[in-house]
């Protein structure tokens, strides 16, 4: 029987983030669902936050797009000290030959039992409990699949630690995947989702690229891209980078809505609040583009419209204002016209 390491399946329970994970979260940026050497757990569950179920995790980019909102609403234990970042270069030129393993290797079928059994894990703390067993086990094995099933487990750790808001933590995880399997991009952009998460934002940017310089075709990476860079104040870049994650995958209404609330920060009104009509025709449960919608209303004096989007908002964390600005992370002309309609909303009800 050959061990298949490409079976292996992260658990769908739980969300990763990236920069920023199931957050439906316009400005939420992609985390891998699977990897070649780091498998991060980012699912949503059942729905994604525009209403769509979330199967496939690999097919349905949008049931990992909140990943960075979950990320950031957890509390963040304290570190001794900051890991240093170091650029990574991704050679995927250096990936290994799985063919090559040796299937009757009782350790490499334990260990990649394991592994499953970690991705399987219905609590957070088994699933890290796991992998740092599997770490501590074969870590120091000579075999030539240890680089490939360790990295993997170096870096769904950090995707499970980074979930308990072991941010430091969870950067050393992925610091280690990434020199134990440089072939593969995904520890790289789950790295930057920390990065972003940390508001390390111009690291995020430098590990974004590296995975776009070597798959130039992942929305994913645009995506994300476009995160960091609002999260700089850069929202013309923003804009076209969320731009091209769309044209790449026009499913993934995520890296839509981010185009759409970077339009309205650029004060191209009419054009985004276009978008986000069409989007809330796709996925009428959208929350984040119904808050989105009412606000922009409210900022043209369509009161009524405003008020209408506001009564189909079915999200509560809209209404905290601290949530959408520290955690949402609304571009500053789409929160302020939140937070007036809200004050009026205030007003009206006392």
């Amino acid at each position: 029987m050959i061990v298949n390491l490409e079976q292996i399946k992260p658990h769908p329970s739980h969300l990763f983030r990236s920069a920023q994970a199931a957050r439906s979260c316009c400005r939420s940026s992609y985390c891998r669902p699977r990897s070649r050497c780091a498998q991060p757990a980012c699912s949503a569950g059942v729905t994604d936050e525009a209403g769509k179920p979330l199967t496939n995790r690999r097919q349905t980019l949008n049931k990992a797009a909140a990943a960075l909102l979950i990320l950031a609403a957890q509390p963040v234990e304290p570190v001794g000290a900051e890991v240093e970042y170091v650029p990574a270069t991704i050679q995927p030129n250096l990936a290994p030959r799985q063919g090559t393993f040796d299937p009757t290797d009782e350790d490499l079928r334990d260990a990649a039992a394991l592994l499953q059994r970690a991705l399987n894990a219905q609590e957070v703390q088994q699933e890290e409990a796991l992998l740092t067993e599997l770490i501590t086990k074969y870590e120091s094995n000579k075999s030539n699949w240890v680089p490939d099933v360790v990295g993997r487990a170096y870096g769904n750790r950090g995707n499970a630690r980074s979930r308990q808001g072991k941010l430091q933590e969870s950067l050393a995880d992925y610091n280690t995947a990434i020199r134990i399997c440089p072939w593969s991009g995904d520890p790289v952009l789950n790295r930057g989702v920390v990065l972003e998460a940390l508001g390390q934002y111009e690291d995020a940017l430098t590990d974004y690229r590296a995975v776009l310089a070597v798959q130039p075709q992942d929305p994913a990476g645009w995506n994300n891209l476009g995160n960091a860079s609002a999260g700089l104040g850069r929202w013309k870049d923003a804009k076209e980078f969320y731009g091209k994650a769309a044209s790449l995958a026009p499913e993934f209404a995520f890296s839509v809505a981010n185009k759409a609330v970077a339009m309205f920060q650029l004060g191209e009104i009419n054009e985004s609040m276009r978008e986000m009509r069409a989007l809330l025709r796709r996925y009428p449960d959208f929350p984040d583009m119904r808050a989105a919608l009412a606000a922009a209303d409210w900022s043209i004096g369509k009161l009524g419209d405003a008020e209408s989007n506001y009564q189909r908002l079915n999200d509560p964390r809209y209404r905290d204002r601290d949530w959408l600005k520290v955690n949402r992370r609304w571009p500053p002309k789409l929160l302020s016209a939140w937070e007036a309609f809200l004050d009026i909303k205030k007003v009206a009800v006392s």
